[in-house]
């Protein structure tokens, strides 16, 4: 029987070149780690590994599971893997973007039967290391939240570590206080946008960006 090896446990303040770097490398590996965003901590890896949403799916407890948000880094990307046909749209999300509002587009045919989804969540992230990241990877990303099926999000270094740390490759940590919300989830599949989701930013105002 191969042991695991230990987990990784990188503060990102402190190393944050180093954690780009490693992140990067376990994402192009197909392995599974924690890491911060401009909302909460999320699961990470690369959406286009079938093992890697497998074990994401596991450890959330939550059997053949895809419906994760998908951090980019710019709309160039978007337009690889989601159909944006609407101008309109396309002005609204680079008015709001970079920040915690995610939105549901329709997949192109492709990736409707990559990610076996009509549709797909994406967000360009406010958050330096998220952002350094996906940049470099010119890939989306997974995120979704640190719990069990059931449980309230883990945001807290010290209880993440304690009960995720030896279910993932690595934890990039932050010592920098966040708002720890969810981001405002908006369906853009239809003419009218839906709110899903509300989040520090209020639907009533990103509305008016739209109008």
């Amino acid at each position: 029987m191969i042991e695991k090896k230990e987990s990784l446990l990188i503060n990102i303040d402190e190393s944050f070149e180093a954690g780009i770097n490693i992140a990067k490398e376990l994402f192009l590996n197909g392995s599974i780690f924690i890491y911060p965003t401009d909302t909460i901590y999320g699961f990470g890896g690369n959406p286009l590994n079938e093992s890697t949403i497998k074990k994401i799916s596991e450890i959330k407890g939550k059997q053949n599971w895809r419906r994760y948000i998908f951090l980019i880094s710019d709309i160039e990307v978007l337009k690889n893997y989601a159909d944006v046909d609407s101008e309109k749209y396309l002005d609204f999300l680079l008015s709001i973007w970079p920040n915690p509002v995610s939105v549901i587009l329709k997949l192109n045919k492709k990736y409707q039967e990559i990610f076996q989804s009509e549709t797909g969540a994406f967000r360009i992230p406010n958050h330096r290391f998220c952002h350094k990241l996906i940049s470099e990877l010119k890939m989306p990303l997974i995120s979704t939240s640190v719990n069990r099926t059931g449980n309230e999000p883990l945001n807290d270094p010290s209880v993440i570590i304690q009960e995720f740390l030896s279910e993932v490759e690595a934890f990039f940590y932050t010592d920098k206080k966040s708002f720890f919300e969810a981001s405002t989830l908006i369906d853009l599949t239809e003419d009218k946008p839906k709110l899903v989701r509300e989040g520090r930013i209020k639907f009533v105002e990103l509305m008016k960006k739209l109008n």
